[in-house]
């Protein structure tokens, strides 16, 4: 069949029969989630590498430290503003839908142990005191702090030294382009078991008990994606949001099904390259530190969130109040990527702002999975859309 031909349409009909598989075969679609597993480490084998290496070359091969200053001060604007819309969007959404008036949660419930994190971590963990430790460990925030700096060393030395580092690391970066291509070939076959398990797992009922708090947060991440974004690209990107979803549609399959941004990063840079005529050395800077720093999805889902919990413990928020959750959730979800249990942290940096009872935490966990597929499809779509306007404003 024609329509199966591309990896894409593999990686849909794979979805839609690892969900039928969850809800009426579950004990074989737990005995085959050791082929989710190792899809996922296939691709987080090649994670730290691979942003280095980009990182690196990206940086690096723009030559002057003034072309340093165009495009790093521009994509980071960017990812801010955009954040800041998403959060915006998804407190309009809470305040209108006011999800959790019905409910009534004054007895503690299931906490998450969350150990604290504030701005000073924030900044510790963004400088690594062991960069072969952090390649080894593949922390994000460490490893493309460490790359930039070298690049920025790079880009002061002699042009014959400049040139043996730079051919050096775009062989590896090309090498491990390469690797990913065959990983792709795979990806079906990873998200078929991944997407089983989970429904296997936790059902859909889950969906169902809280369904105004799902509809809010499903309902912003739309709104963000494709009115938001779409506008931004069709406007500062000159391209259709359609054409462009068509293009890079495979990256946003694998973040949905893996809710995570680093283990789709990957694919994220070859479909750019290859199908969304991203030039790689935008790509290469713009979507690994995307993959760290842009998080709309993650920022909206907090507000959202935060509000619910004050809606169910019967808690009034004043504007004021609301605009320290805006600030909070826009700030946190910077530093998402480069925390462990990054949701939940942030989610608890957001709650405490405001003085939300922590243990609303526990409230949301049924269907946090679920959600968490969906933004962090949104945060990808952010990061391509990113890539896109980045290579536009710099062109012109």
């Amino acid at each position: 069949m024609r329509f199966l031909r591309s990896v894409e349409n593999q990686t849909l009909l794979a979805i839609v029969v690892g969900i039928l598989l969850g809800l009426y075969l579950p004990q074989l679609a737990t005995s085959i989630q050791l082929v989710g597993e190792l899809f996922l480490r296939l691709l987080k084998m090649i994670i730290a590498p691979l942003i280095f290496a980009s990182v690196f070359v990206s940086l690096s091969g723009l030559g002057s430290l003034r072309k340093v200053r165009e495009i790093g001060g521009k994509t980071v604007a960017y990812y801010l503003t955009t954040t800041a819309f998403s959060v915006t969007a998804g407190l309009v959404l809470v305040n209108i839908i006011k999800p959790g008036r019905e409910i009534h949660f004054f007895q503690k419930t299931e906490t998450a142990e969350i150990g604290h994190f504030g701005l000073r971590d924030l900044f510790f963990s963004l400088i690594p005191a062991n960069p072969i430790k952090s390649l080894a460990e593949a922390e994000v925030l460490p490893i493309i702090f460490f790359a930039l700096i070298l690049g920025l060393a790079t880009l002061n030395l002699r042009e014959e030294k400049k040139r043996l580092l730079f051919d050096l690391f775009e062989a590896l970066n090309d090498a491990l382009i390469t690797l990913i291509r065959a990983i792709v070939r795979l990806t079906p076959f990873g998200v078929l078991a991944i997407v089983a398990n989970i429904v296997a797992e936790k059902g859909l009922s889950p969906l169902f008990h809280l369904w105004e708090y799902v509809l809010t947060v499903a309902a912003g991440l739309l709104i963000h994606a494709a009115l938001t974004l779409g506008f931004l690209l069709a406007t500062l990107g000159g391209t259709s949001p359609l054409k462009y979803f068509l293009a890079v549609r495979e990256a946003l399959l694998v973040a949905f099904s893996t809710a995570s941004s680093s283990a789709t990063l990957p694919i994220s840079l070859e479909v750019a390259e290859e199908r969304a005529g991203v030039p790689k050395k935008v790509a290469g800077f713009v979507l690994p530190l995307g993959a760290t720093i842009n998080m709309d999805g993650t920022a909206l889902y907090e507000a959202v969130a935060a509000l619910f919990i004050a809606n169910a413990y019967q808690i009034e928020l004043s504007l004021g109040q609301q605009m320290v959750i805006f600030l909070t959730a826009t700030l946190a979800s910077i530093g998402a990527a480069g925390i462990p249990s990054a949701g939940l942290v942030t989610m608890t940096m957001v709650l405490q702002a405001v003085g939300l009872p922590l243990e609303g935490i526990g409230l949301i966990l049924a269907v946090d999975r679920f959600l968490d597929m969906l933004r962090t499809a949104v945060n990808v779509w952010g990061d391509l859309i990113g890539a896109r306007i980045i290579t536009r404003l710099t062109e012109s």
